[in-house]
């Protein structure tokens, strides 16, 4: 059984930490010992004092360890580090910070998944590659990459490189993000490729649209927003946006958690539109999960009385209706653990369409 596995990805938002989850959680599922860190983070929360990159939190939740930044996240690469870095290299002894926590952590697991950070460069400029990092740790690679055929392949071939140069393993390749009804072909090709250059296929996701519901903090967030009413109600997750000028029946139908973005003064027309095709549909609660308010002014009373009714949070921007859909429809989601409907189907994707024995066999 393989001891150390990393998993690595073509770039960022390809479903890195997604995948690592599923398959922690998966081999937990087997009755397997298995632990976790994220050697070289980037975005770091601060916890008690310590700063721990922000992906360690859901594999604490998940495992059930107490966070310790030394063994689960001994390198954050965050804002000015680089530079001290480069203006002090001797200062820094960070892959002796990195097999420290290895080797505390390979006395208590059977199996640890490493989790990269970024593309497979990420972490160059102090001598932290994940490529670097991988063979530090003399672990095998899974490279999770998006689905397609000429760019997947092409981006494969181009992450793999540095793997190459430093000599580490690789265990096999995720195509992850496929649209369903490409999945045999997509594989087929693929896989055609990975056979000629002999790396295994471990596994064919399908691109799965819950996983890319945002939630109403991270609406907000991305356009500059307020929260105006239902703080509360911030967890709130979003599938479909819907102008205020442009409500159908047909919206209203596919979908309970609606995001209505309408500027102020039409914010009124636009929930007595919503609020008498909900009563023909014979919807028995509001479609709207939030409401996102453009330009000045203040709601008025019809609209609160709505509002509060369904509980319905509602957030504030000085952007106007355009530019608002515009950022809403650029954000990337990450799983967090807010998300637990996320983390529950990442799981399920992964168990599903993986094949973890091919992973944890030499």
């Amino acid at each position: 059984m393989r001891k150390h596995i990393y998993v690595a990805a073509t770039s960022q938002h390809v479903g890195k930490t997604t995948t690592t989850l599923g398959l922690v959680a998966g081999l937990l599922n087997q009755g397997k010992n298995v632990g976790y860190c994220k050697p070289v983070g980037q975005q770091f929360l601060d916890i008690n004092n310590l700063r721990v990159d922000k992906d360690t939190l859901l594999f604490s939740d998940l495992i059930q360890f107490d966070l310790n930044p030394e063994l689960h996240s001994p390198i954050i690469l965050g804002r000015g580090a680089t530079q001290m870095y480069l203006d002090n290299p001797h200062k820094f002894d960070l892959h002796k910070r990195i097999l420290t926590a290895s080797e505390k952590l390979s006395a208590l697991h059977d199996i640890i998944i490493f989790e990269g950070t970024g593309h497979p460069g990420v972490g160059s400029v102090a001598d932290v590659s994940n490529a670097e990092v991988a063979k530090l740790l003399n672990a095998g690679v899974v490279m999770v990459v998006e689905g397609g055929i000429g760019n997947t392949i092409d981006k494969l071939n181009l992450s793999l490189g540095l793997f190459r140069e430093q000599g580490v393993p690789i265990i096999g390749v995720i195509i992850n993000k496929i649209r369903p009804d490409k999945i045999e072909k997509i594989g087929h090709y693929v896989n055609k490729w990975l056979q000629v250059n002999k790396l295994p296929l471990l596994g064919l996701v399908p691109y799965d649209q819950s996983l890319a519901h945002p939630l109403i903090k991270t609406i907000s967030k991305a356009i500059s927003g307020k929260i105006a009413y239902g703080q509360e109600y911030v967890n709130n997750k979003v599938e479909d946006i819907i102008a205020g000028s442009l409500v159908e029946y047909k919206e209203l139908k596919k979908s309970q958690d609606l995001l209505l973005v309408t500027s102020n003064r039409s914010l009124h027309n636009a929930i007595r539109k919503i609020s008498g095709m909900s009563e023909t549909l014979g919807l028995s609660k509001s479609p709207l999960s939030g409401i996102v308010v453009t330009g000045h002014g203040k709601l008025n009373n019809m609209a609160k009385s709505y509002i509060e009714k369904h509980h319905i949070p509602v957030i504030q921007t000085s952007l106007d209706t355009y530019e608002a859909v515009l950022k809403i429809s650029r954000i990337e989601v990450k799983i967090n653990r807010s998300t637990p409907w996320k983390i529950r189907r990442a799981i399920e994707l992964i168990e599903q369409h993986v094949d973890l024995d091919k992973i944890i066999k030499p």
